[in-house]
This record gives structure tokens, C-alpha cells and sequence, in this order.
């Protein structure tokens, strides 16, 4: 299974972002042969609308199954959800931090969306 974790950089050390469809990156990582790839998002980081949607994309193409974030709006919820992708938050951790986390199962599932849209 490949998680998608919003991130502020480009390793395992980074910061996890706050925010989901205006993070600067993503970290895809593959759980089954513990590696991981990096995908930039900047073109959404001053999108007018449609952040979130186009980095739900970015992250249903990546093959993703589960999301970390920190916070994620309306639209990005339900574009996630629609291709049944499970969405977790977690706040002040590293990409490392919130993997192990994911796994032992100490974060909290998402059953809707947490801030409103535009949320920068």
C-alpha cells in the first residue's frame, strides 16, 4: 500500500504540511518495499481554486490508498473519498513520524473535511 503525506520538504525528515491541497509537496511512500518518491505540487501553492482538487489528483494518480495531512477542505474530501482513499490527520510531526504513527495506528481517520475552502 502507498500512503500520500503531505510535506514541506523532499524526505523522510521533512515536516509534515499543515495543509493538504496548497503543501508544497507530497511524499508517496510504499509501505510493502519501505520506499518512497517525491511529488512537487507548487503549481497549486497560489491556484485561485482548485487546489484541492488537483492535488487529490496529483496523489489518485501517485496510487495512493490512505492520506496524511494535517488538514484537508470540501472538495479535496470528497475527491479523495470518491476513488475510497482513506484520510488521516496528524500535526507537528515529521513524514518519518507520521508513518510510524500511521502504523501502529495512533492517527486519527478523517471521516469529513476539517477546514473550509481556500484555507491557506
Amino acid at each position: 500500500m502507498k500512503i500520500g503525506i503531505s510535506c514541506q520538504g523532499d524526505t523522510l525528515d521533512s515536516p509534515l504540511d499543515e495543509r493538504f491541497g496548497r503543501a508544497s509537496k507530497f511524499i508517496i511512500y510504499d509501505l510493502d518495499n519501505n520506499s518512497f518518491i517525491c511529488i512537487d505540487n507548487t503549481q497549486n501553492l497560489s491556484s485561485a481554486q482548485g487546489a484541492g482538487v488537483q492535488a487529490a489528483q496529483n496523489v489518485i494518480n501517485a496510487g495512493a490508498g490512505v492520506v496524511i495531512t494535517g488538514n484537508v477542505g470540501p472538495k479535496a474530501f470528497r475527491a479523495l473519498s470518491a476513488a475510497e482513499i482513506e484520510i488521516y490527520t496528524a500535526s507537528g510531526l515529521s513524514v518519518k513520524e507520521a508513518i510510524e504513527k500511521f502504523k501502529k495506528g495512533l492517527l486519527n481517520k478523517a471521516n469529513s473535511n476539517n477546514v473550509e475552502g481556500h484555507w491557506i
